[in-house]
């Protein structure tokens, strides 16, 4: 790091404005003690007066080379640009000597992600992964529950991240192009794939299915993931964009009972509203209403099991646990290696759908 007084907020630079920069990564930043949003790079007019119109005094620079130019006066690079800039952003920004969160995903290989774990090792600098999913409010819940053993052995994990968009909205993200590192594979599937991973341990075997439903897509829209955990746990996977009729976002079998979630969590909603952690007691927490039942032998649509409260989501817990890392120490929250696994999945889910078989791992 540079030479920061201490007791001073650490100096972020945030390369990229769109949805992850302005949605997620600044408000996040803004917020956490210990942190002080520096620099938002954006060559679009119109996104550089919306950064320095929600925060007041923030450099403004269009392009990464003006923000590595001041490498000396940062103490962290936040990369929240398109997919395909994140490894060079990220390699240069290490070899700044400069720690770097990237939003997921980190690369496009797993071969690439570890590669750049190899340089911040060598550079000896922080390097991590946003994969603010792990901090859901039902994935929370789920890992509560597991730690307390109130599923019994997990047999089948089912997870969900489902929308209608009937029409595609185009963009990097729905482009066909294979250096845009587009699609929901990639995009979505890079969240249930580190789930799947954090709660039942790696994969052995991986099956995949990936189409492209919607007249002018140009990469899979629709898309389903069967990994096999060398736990013995099966999960099943479905990312999609062409969902008419959503399905529950978990649902858990174990030996002794189950866990069926419906809704996403709420913290991204409150984020696009321009609601702010700092200024919410109740940040992330949501109504009774939404909250998943545990139980047996019933379907939850049917007053089966009881209500279970949903823990808090907390994605201020990230940007917290990267100050920690940075004054003081502490563990890096998501791991480049822990990334590259879950490229492994990534990759073989591609090869499966391609090939029509299973993927051993």
């Amino acid at each position: 790091m540079t030479g920061t007084p201490p007791g001073s907020p650490l100096r972020v630079g945030l390369v990229g404005y769109g949805l992850a920069g302005s949605v997620f990564h600044a408000p996040l930043i803004a917020t956490t003690e210990g942190l002080a949003l520096d620099t938002v790079v954006t060559s679009h007019p119109e996104r550089q007066e919306q950064a320095r119109a929600e925060y007041p005094g923030v450099r403004v620079a269009a392009t990464p080379d003006e923000l590595f130019e001041r490498a000396d006066d940062l103490d962290l690079i936040v990369v929240a640009s398109p997919n395909r800039t994140h490894v060079p952003l990220a390699t240069t920004a290490l070899k700044s000597g400069l720690p770097v969160v990237v939003d997921k995903p980190l690369a496009g290989t797993a071969a690439e992600a570890r590669e750049l774990a190899a340089l911040a090792d060598e550079r000896g600098v922080l390097l991590s992964v946003f994969q603010n999913r792990r901090w859901d409010n039902d994935f929370l819940t789920l890992r509560h529950l597991l730690a307390e053993g109130e599923l019994g052995d997990v047999w089948r994990f089912e997870s969900r991240f489902e929308r209608w968009r009937p029409q595609p909205k185009g963009g990097w993200r729905e482009s066909g192009d294979p250096a845009e590192i587009g699609g929901l594979l990639y995009d979505l599937g890079s969240h249930v794939v580190d789930q799947a991973l954090v709660l039942f341990g790696p994969a052995t075997s991986v099956y995949a299915e990936a189409d492209l439903r919607r007249a002018g897509a140009e990469t899979d829209d629709d898309t389903f993931i069967a990994l096999t955990h060398a736990s013995g746990v099966r999960s099943h996977l479905y990312v999609s964009a062409t969902t008419a009729q959503l399905g529950p976002r978990f649902r858990v079998l174990g030996s002794r009972a189950g866990y069926v979630k419906y809704g996403l969590d709420p913290q991204e909603a409150a984020l696009r509203d321009g609601q702010r952690p700092s200024a919410s007691a109740d940040w992330g927490t949501e109504p009774e209403s939404l909250w998943g039942r545990v139980g047996s032998g019933e379907s939850p649509l049917t007053d089966g099991g009881r209500p279970l409260r949903t823990l808090p989501g907390d994605y201020p817990a990230y940007y917290a646990a990267i100050a920690a890392a940075l004054r003081d120490g502490a563990p890096n929250p998501v791991t480049a290696l822990e990334a590259a696994a879950a490229l492994d999945v990534l990759e073989a889910a591609r090869r499966s759908a391609r090939d029509g078989v299973a993927v051993t791992l």
